[in-house]
């Protein structure tokens, strides 16, 4: 995908470097940055993710999403100036896998207790009555009984957006969702398109 049209999607302010580049993959990760990646510096509570610039272009990133430019700019590569990545990287990832909240219904189960229950019944329902589903929760992720494995209760902006686009290729109607208040606050859900929301406390 064309890095003009991922850019397009979130409010840079500022861009260093040539926009019109094809993007191959996009990560938050440095250790998984493969050539042709974007890749999006985000600052977590342990770790700050513009230490790991460098590192991400060894490995063959072309292009960076960042809160700081750098002081000098490296030559091809293109740097992209947010107010805030952890935002940013769900917009772009929702883009670059199609944004998949629009081909089915997401529906978001949040709150202290029962998450994982209310969301496995509403997808084991569906399915009984004949419906292709997603599940993503904290026990195992599911696109219409395929079951994927479950790394976090919500996963990070890339991951959740790749399996929200399998799931749509796969030709779900629905996925149900636990959503935890810290993949809120993190702002994982961002970009996606909720159909409805269950608050179970």
């Amino acid at each position: 995908m064309e890095l003009e049209k991922l850019v397009n999607t979130i409010q840079p302010v500022g861009m260093v470097g040539n926009r019109n580049i094809e993007i191959i993959g996009i990560n938050m990760d440095s250790r998984l940055i493969e050539p042709g990646h974007l890749f999006v510096a985000v600052r977590g509570t342990q770790t700050d993710g513009h230490a790991y610039i460098p590192a991400a272009i060894e490995k063959g990133a072309i292009a960076v999403v960042c809160e700081e430019l750098p002081n000098e700019a490296i030559e091809g590569i293109t740097y992209i100036h947010v107010n805030d990545t952890e935002d940013a990287v769900g917009r772009l990832a929702t883009t670059f896998y199609g944004n998949p909240t629009s081909q089915l219904e997401l529906v978001g189960v949040t709150g202290t207790n029962g998450k994982t229950t209310i969301a496995t019944l509403l997808y084991d329902t569906f399915r009984y009555f004949g419906h292709k589903v997603g599940l993503i929760s904290t026990v195992c992720n599911y696109i219409d009984g395929e079951p994927v494995p479950a790394d976090h209760t919500t996963p990070e902006p890339v991951t959740l957006n790749k399996l929200l686009g399998r799931m749509a290729d796969e030709g779900c109607e629905y996925a149900f969702m636990e959503v935890s208040s810290h993949a809120i606050a993190q702002k994982r859900i961002s970009g996606l398109n909720f159909a409805g929301g269950i608050f179970t406390n």
